[in-house]
This record gives structure tokens, C-alpha cells and sequence, in this order.
């Protein structure tokens, strides 16, 4: 049941984007993203508003060239959120806020059962190898389509 404490908690209204992170979530996120690298020019770029970037085409689906110009260039913003995804930065700042909303929950911090629907099942139990394979094999035609098979057929078989 929503309390007022959890309206002002999800309340973004003070926000530019409501994609946009506080200061609570900043905090939160802010220790995940790796320093700038060592060496060359220094890192010029709001680190808060790449993410803040992200979580706004994330958030509307949006394509990159869509970005509003208030927030650092597209380019910048998809560097970044590739960067992240290739050395596994977002998926550890997932794992431990999914970890952390479990336990502020009162649940265990990994899930103990799981749910699979009979359609679900249905679709894994066919497999997507055996269509894969059908679609990279050659057909195959059949004898009698064939004039050089049932040509060679009828000449082998008559003598």
C-alpha cells in the first residue's frame, strides 16, 4: 500500500526528465562507474548525465539520434553505455540494486522458486537448433524431380 513516505520517495516532479536520477539513486549507482583511465586528457564529460542519457532512451524507447540536446551528445551517451555493457559495469550496477531491493523487501536476496508457463515450455522443447539447421541446409530435391537421376535410373535399370 502506498504511504506518503513512498510518494515522496518516488515523487520526480523536481526532476528536468523523469528518467533522470536524484541524488539519492546517484549515490547509489556513483561508486559502480569506473574512474577515467590513466594517462592522456582528463575526462570532460558529467559522468551523471551520460547515465542520465541512458536511462532516457532507455526509459522511452527513443532512438540515439532522439536524445535531447540538454543532455551530452548521442555519441557520447552510446560510447559509453557500449563501453558499460561490454566490461560488465551495468550488469554489476543491476545485480546489486536487484539484490538490494530483495533485501529492503524482506526477501532473500536470490529468487528461491521460479515460474514457467506450459507455452514457455512448449516453445523450448521444439528448440531453436533444429530450424537453424533447417534453414542453413541445402533442400534437398527428390529423384523423380531430378531429369538426370530418373535419366540414369531408367538407363541403369534397362540393361
Amino acid at each position: 500500500m502506498w504511504k506518503p513516505e513512498h510518494r515522496l520517495a518516488a515523487d520526480r516532479s523536481g526532476l528536468r526528465y523523469p528518467s533522470d536520477l536524484n541524488d539519492a539513486e546517484w549515490a547509489l549507482i556513483a561508486p559502480f562507474i569506473p574512474p577515467a583511465r590513466r594517462g592522456g586528457r582528463r575526462r570532460s564529460v558529467n559522468v551523471r548525465e551520460v547515465i542520465n542519457a541512458i536511462f532516457y532512451v532507455l526509459s522511452t524507447g527513443c532512438q540515439w539520434q532522439a536524445v535531447p540536446k540538454d543532455l551530452p551528445p548521442r555519441s557520447t551517451a552510446h560510447f559509453y553505455f557500449m563501453l558499460w555493457n561490454w566490461d560488465g559495469t551495468l550488469e554489476r550496477i543491476h545485480d546489486t540494486l536487484y539484490v538490494a531491493m530483495r533485501e529492503a523487501a524482506g526477501r532473500e536476496a536470490s529468487p528461491s522458486a521460479a515460474i514457467i508457463d506450459s507455452q514457455s515450455a512448449r516453445a523450448s522443447q521444439k528448440g531453436a537448433l533444429r530450424l537453424i539447421r533447417r534453414g542453413l541446409t541445402r533442400a534437398r530435391r527428390s529423384p523423380a524431380a531430378s531429369a538426370t537421376s530418373s535419366s540414369t535410373r531408367s538407363a541403369s535399370c534397362s540393361g
